[in-house]
């Protein structure tokens, strides 16, 4: 049996590395096909075809590369050692010539960039195209007159600067949105491979001018005219479901949604408890509300409203709108507004708080309890282990006997 003879292993090539091997000559008139060494990895290979083109190989980040860089028709020898010198010495400093070559070769506008960034995201934008409509109107009218031109690569943190500044302070919620779309289109480009930084990141943040911050205080009544508030959504011509839903939020000291949203299986009417699942908490915790007689009888009177039953017992939400679906953010508080009442349903919360501080002796830990409101003390917080739960129950009888009894009074809500 005839055996092959072995191929020859590739060895390293020994002694010092070709220089400048070639000349302008050579590579004119070279007609056999191969590769032909010049120096710092560069190449000229010649096809059967007699085809001359330069090819470069560099080890970029541990791994052994291939870069094109062009035809000998089109790229002379002294440009092509010049690519290849500043290609090996972007190499040595831990960067990608072949990534940068990509780059230069397909590099987007900034305009271009963001249509691209808006289309990836209008698939999960489920609000008809509403979302893609304010991206395109606000970068349209802010950003892209300034730097739409410009290569996605070439935005800096001054031209963000630029961009942002001049609204910052008119026009401060615009210019947050305006700069967070520059940092997604930014993102992208990273991603992308077309630039290593986000200019509109946390760079600007600490240039941008702090803004003083506004509280605002929700519009509220003294505790004084909560009863006859309550009287007056009564014999109004609201929508049943509305006018329940308000009594109850009141009775209750809780946040508007909480009420709104709430389902049937959150309450225990026989131990008279009302549990708020976690998810619905703006602290992201459960919480247990106690829930007098006059609360008790809103559930009553609600669950007639709903003709979802499981047994006998009704389900879904306690409070719906007309239509059976979930009462609107504004729908209360437009009950409210109409009858001219100098508050919103939020504010009833703090008419319950001045009264608790004012007309009881309650300690102020079951007052903040009952209002749901974390506790900002470290070391309070890691000793409050109990949810006052039996003393939350007195003060909210007291807030309904409080509201019963005034009732009858007559009290002019201001207007």
């Amino acid at each position: 049996m005839k055996t092959l003879p072995k191929k020859p292993r590739a060895t390293k090539r020994r002694g010092r590395h070709p220089d400048k091997a070639l000349s302008a000559v050579f590579c004119r008139t070279v007609a056999q096909s191969g590769r032909y060494a010049d120096g710092n990895g560069l190449y000229l290979h010649v096809d059967p075809s007699g085809a001359r083109r330069w090819v470069q190989r560099l080890v970029i980040r541990g791994r052994s590369r291939g870069l094109g860089l062009g035809s000998y028709a089109l790229v002379s020898l002294a440009e092509a050692r010049e690519l290849a010198l500043a290609n090996r010495k972007l190499a040595r400093a831990g960067g990608d010539p072949l990534a940068a070559k990509r780059r230069a070769e397909g590099m987007p506008s900034f305009e271009e960039a963001s249509e691209k960034v808006v289309a990836i995201h209008s698939g999960g934008w489920k609000d008809g195209g509403k979302s893609a409509k304010q991206w395109r109107a606000s970068l349209g009218e802010y950003a892209c007159p300034r730097i739409g031109d410009k290569g996605v690569d070439q935005v800096t943190t001054a031209d963000v600067m630029a961009v942002v500044l001049p609204i910052w302070t008119s026009k401060h919620e615009t210019a947050q949105r305006v700069r967070w779309r520059i940092s997604a289109i930014m993102k992208w480009a990273i991603a992308q491979g077309y630039r290593n930084d986000n200019p509109a990141g946390d760079a600007i943040a600490a240039a941008l001018p702090r803004r003083p911050v506004k509280v605002r205080h929700m519009p509220a009544l003294p505790y004084r005219e909560v009863p006859a508030a309550i009287a007056a959504v009564h014999a109004s011509r609201g929508w049943i479901g509305a006018k329940l839903a308000f009594e109850f939020q009141v009775l209750t000291a809780a946040r508007s949604a909480e009420v709104r949203l709430a389902t049937w299986d959150e309450f225990d009417l026989g131990a008279m408890r009302w549990t708020v699942p976690d998810t619905r908490m703006k602290a992201q915790r459960e919480h247990r509300v106690p829930l007098c007689g006059r609360a008790v009888e809103i559930l009553r009177e609600a669950g007639r409203l709903n003709p979802a039953t499981a047994g006998d017992e009704p389900t879904g939400l306690v409070f719906p709108s007309r239509r059976g679906k979930a009462l609107s953010e504004g729908g209360i508080s437009k009950l409210v507004k109409l009858l001219g009442i100098a508050a919103v349903p939020h504010g009833f919360r703090s008419s319950f708080r001045d009264w608790a501080a004012e007309q009881t002796n309650h300690p102020r830990e079951v007052i903040e309890a009952a209002l749901a409101h974390v506790v900002q003390n470290r070391v309070e917080t890691a000793y409050a282990r109990s949810d006052l739960f039996e003393r939350r129950r007195a003060l909210m009888n007291d807030w309904a006997e409080y509201l019963v009894e005034e009732r009858g009074q007559v009290v002019t809500l201001r207007r």
